[in-house]
């Protein structure tokens, strides 16, 4: 990569409608900063469109990101842009291979957050070792997108074919990878202002690592999502509907972490309902259970994966939650917007 003049953007603390003109400011702003962070032979060629190629299946997605505030504990608005991307292809047994990064800044952002959160989308694309190839810059006048909106499309090619929502099988057991409920948690921390007396840090996290290493296992995976907005409830509630069967959960081998169940009781919330941004739900044959707990095990944010439920084939399309005293209810899609701009 060529160098650049950075004198113009260094010594501008805030975005300016001009860097968004196509001009020598935008310039600076692309090459400067996205350019130099996101660095890659492909992004590098600077042409209207990347060229890719990919052989066998390939997994495709798009997200946008408007999490309010952008910065929360234990991540920011783009350190969640690659995790979720790359995570939603990771959940169809798809390696994350290219991104494109699409961002739109308000007039007046400050230049330092907007390079600590590129440097943050670097790092995390580093994990997974996806690339971004290609994007897009645009710059709206002060009050149009509440500081920052980024989107980003990823593809990836399929290494483990067969995982779907519609593949569920009696006798499959339920797993999760962590605690749930810790996003939502920390957002709502973060937006109220509170303080608690041990650290709680959002989930946020890429997954691709863990799901290889599943994959590298030869374990019969049936189903796989990460557990995102509408948490384990919405999951276990698609998946029940769309393989037509029966989801039963058992509420005291659900991992909850204090400082998240502490919110909920003082907020009215569900954990089951709370957003996650590193947390995934994995349906598999009941025999190979043990052998995917152990591979979990392996990794420090799977540290609490546990065994929470069965597949069966009573009150087909409806999920069943048991509590510890034996009594048994439905865990329905939650209803309603518990926290708006959680992603």
């Amino acid at each position: 990569m060529s160098e650049i003049d950075l004198t113009t953007l260094s010594s501008t603390k805030s975005i300016q409608l001009s860097h968004g003109g196509g001009g020598q400011e935008m310039n600076k702003l692309i090459k400067g900063l996205f350019f130099k962070a996101f660095d890659n032979d492909i992004l590098r060629s600077e042409e209207d469109a990347a060229v890719l190629t990919f052989e066998g299946k390939t997994a495709f997605t798009t997200d946008s990101f408007t999490v309010s505030p952008l910065f929360f504990a234990g991540g920011n608005i783009g350190k969640l842009a690659i995790a979720g991307t790359v995570n939603d292809l990771a959940m169809m047994g798809a390696k994350p291979q290219y991104l494109s990064c699409s961002v739109i800044i308000e007039e007046g952002f400050d230049v330092a957050n907007l390079k600590t959160i590129v440097d943050s989308m670097a790092k995390e694309l580093s994990i997974s070792g996806a690339k971004i190839v290609c994007g897009d810059t645009k710059v709206v006048p002060k009050g149009c997108a509440d500081g920052l909106f980024i989107n980003t499309t990823g593809v990836g090619s399929i290494v483990k074919q067969g995982i779907s929502v519609r593949n569920l099988k009696q006798d499959d057991v339920i797993i999760v990878s962590r605690d749930i409920g810790r996003h939502g948690a920390a957002i709502l921390m973060a937006r109220e202002g509170l303080t608690l007396e041990s650290e709680l840090v959002s989930d946020c996290n890429t997954l691709w690592t863990a799901v290889e290493a599943l994959i590298e296992a030869d374990l019969d995976i049936h189903a796989m999502r990460d557990a995102t907005r509408g948490g384990l409830s919405a999951v276990l509630n698609e998946w029940a509907q769309a393989s037509n069967v029966g989801i039963t959960v058992s509420e005291e081998d659900v991992p909850v972490s204090e400082e998240v169940r502490g919110l909920c009781e003082l907020y009215g919330f569900e954990p089951f309902d709370l957003a996650n941004e590193g947390t995934f739900i994995i349906a598999l044959p009941q025999e190979q259970a043990e052998k995917a707990l152990e591979v979990l095990s392996a990794f420090a944010a799977c540290g609490d994966a546990a065994v929470i439920g069965q597949v069966n084939d009573e009150h087909q399309g409806r999920v069943i939650l048991t509590s510890p005293w034996g009594s048994r209810r439905y865990l329905d899609l939650p209803q309603g917007e518990l926290l708006p701009r959680i992603c």
